[in-house]
């Protein structure tokens, strides 16, 4: 028993002075009060959500900022915003959180649970195929193990990484930044989608570009990656085109393809699905341009053991994204072996 205080007490002055705290003091569930708060920037609705009363959350605030001895958030007529202190201290706490979650999963898997969670970000483009269908079959070796899919952009992945709210990304055109390490890239064409009843479907070899001036577009947003592709192109063509639609969702342009003769642009992934309905072409037009499919997490995180199984998964069916379907199943049964 002496032996076990001791070490509790050096270990505590070691990581931080907070956690000298009286005892029975649950560190988890306060450290918990005070990432909400700082997510949600309310008092208020810290407490909603995590069905407490706000005199709890606003108690334990109190204390913790007593134990550091400095103010967390500054109190503002609408809200709660982070501190100078409190951005230092939001970052340790999810660190933590992020930790334990690697501690818990490392005692699961010794306990032969094989339990879990991972949480991903991913690209529009994935979510009608890619991502149900590699989500499918990694939970048929590991049916123990949850998901929590997101579906977001590039800029949305960054945020949601840092802040420790998800464990890995899996984007369009993810940006390299000193704090985000890539784990797998798999280059992506875009294409044009259309209609198989479109005059241009059955066009041998592809299309040049200028081809789809005189039908109707409907094209992704300006602040989609393929979109941003497409317009950096366009700036060095002599090629003008001009959307009759823009929509921020994949899925609305690929259905409106169904109602109208009209071309649309995506990556290659996530251009057409199952239904055969919708066929994509490339275009054929010199030095057309083309972007990556990143795999990320953020440097140094510590990432649940479930995470890094998904992520050795993820990296395989990448590879297999420029393989015909046959070669594609060829590599996942070898994998599987």
């Amino acid at each position: 028993m002496l032996i076990r205080g001791t070490c509790v007490a050096v270990s505590a002055t070691v990581q931080a002075p907070f956690l000298l705290t009286p005892p029975g003091m649950n560190h988890l569930r306060f450290l918990k009060y005070f990432e909400e708060v700082a997510r949600a920037g309310s008092i208020r609705q810290a407490a909603e959500s995590l069905h407490v009363a706000p005199s709890a959350v606003n108690r334990r605030i109190q204390d913790l900022e007593d134990e550091l001895g400095v103010l967390l958030f500054e109190r503002l007529p609408r809200g709660m915003r982070l501190t100078t202190a409190g951005e230092l201290f939001v970052q340790y706490v999810r660190g933590r959180a992020s930790a334990l979650d690697e501690v818990r999963s490392q005692i699961e898997e010794l306990q032969g649970l094989r339990r879990g969670s991972v949480r991903v970000v991913a690209s529009q483009a994935l979510a009608p195929q890619f991502m149900p269908r590699l989500v499918a079959e990694f939970r048929k070796t590991h049916p123990l193990v949850s998901f929590q899919v997101r579906i977001g952009d590039h800029v949305q992945a960054l945020q949601a990484m840092r802040a420790f709210e998800t464990d890995v990304a899996l984007v369009f055109n993810l940006a390299h930044e000193l704090d985000i390490e890539f784990l797998a890239e798999a280059e992506q064409r875009l294409v044009a989608i259309m209609h198989r009843s479109h005059p241009l479907a059955g066009r041998p070899g592809g299309l040049r570009l200028r081809d789809c001036v005189d039908y109707p577009l409907a094209l992704p947003t300006r602040d989609t990656g393929g979109r941003q592709m497409l317009e950096r192109y366009l700036e060095r063509s002599s090629v003008k085109l001009r959307p009759a639609v823009e929509c921020n969702s994949f899925e609305f342009l690929r259905g409106y393809l169904r109602h109208e003769d009209a071309i649309s642009f995506q990556i290659a992934v996530g251009a057409v699905g199952e239904s055969g309905d919708l066929v994509a072409l490339e275009i054929t037009d010199r030095h057309f341009p083309s972007g990556s499919l990143v795999l990320a997490h953020l440097r140094g995180r510590q990432l649940p053991i479930a995470a890094h199984a998904f992520i050795a998964k993820a990296t395989v069916a990448m590879g297999n994204l420029g393989l015909a379907p046959q070669d594609a199943e060829l590599v996942d049964e070898l994998q599987g072996d």
